[in-house]
């Protein structure tokens, strides 16, 4: 691989690092409240989260070019706090990527909290646990399951991405060519050799994450029954 293939490995995994952090940050009191609120407002905003699974990523990257823009209204604020302009830049591929990938860590967070039985969190309130107590110490270490799909999901969404990050960040090497943009200008250089290098990673990416997130989250039920029947196989 060349160099700058490496450095749009490097900057692929910085992307999806920040991503993830950032919407775990976000995303997990969003779904919290998304799965406690009987809001009227809830609906629309469980929309506004999960349109990036049905938009074409063209889509959302076309308007985020027009807010970001330097006559959009993100633009406008950002040149006035002395930010520069976000499209074509690392900061704006943070931010293209928060969007696009936040239904990937929301609605997973959102399950896992909703299973969450009532009556555990209401014999914690009985036992005087204030309302941050009852989530830190009882619904996300009850979560945990749904904060590692999240955790992984989000990771694994913003490493694929290819139109929306195309889109805000273009091709600059070094600033915004990431491992998707890399395959699609060696596949437009008819450098088959180098795609494949780069395609056949981001396929055994895929899935080994995906493999580990279904052995991980594989049902205890299964896995009990499993071991007894070895039991049963095993006794003479």
């Amino acid at each position: 691989m060349t160099p700058d293939d490496w450095t749009a490995i490097r900057l692929t995994a910085q992307l999806a690092g920040l991503t993830t952090v950032l919407l775990l940050i976000a995303g997990t009191p969003l779904a919290w409240w998304l799965a406690r609120t009987r809001s009227v407002f809830k609906p629309v905003a469980a929309s506004l989260v999960a349109m990036p699974l049905v938009l074409p990523p063209t889509v959302i990257g076309f308007y985020l070019l027009l807010l970001m823009g330097p006559q959009g209204p993100v633009g406008q604020l950002t040149q006035s706090l002395g930010l520069g302009r976000l499209p074509f830049t690392f900061a704006g591929l943070v931010v293209a990527s928060v969007l696009y990938s936040m239904p990937f860590v929301v609605q997973p967070l959102q399950q896992a909290f909703e299973a969450i039985p009532e009556r555990m969190l209401e014999a914690a309130a009985t036992l005087r646990a204030g309302p941050w107590d009852r989530f830190f110490s009882v619904a996300l270490p009850l979560a945990r399951p749904g904060l590692l799909t999240a955790s992984v999901l989000g990771f694994a969404h913003t490493v694929g991405e290819f139109g929306v990050v195309l889109m805000i960040g273009g091709n600059i090497p070094g600033s915004t060519r990431v491992l998707s943009v890399a395959v699609y200008d060696h596949v437009e250089a008819a450098a088959f050799d180098d795609a494949h290098r780069l395609a056949a990673g981001l396929v055994a990416f895929a899935l080994v994450v995906l493999v580990a997130l279904y052995a991980v989250n594989r049902p205890a039920r299964a896995v009990g029954a499993d071991e007894h029947d070895g039991t049963q196989g095993r006794a003479p």
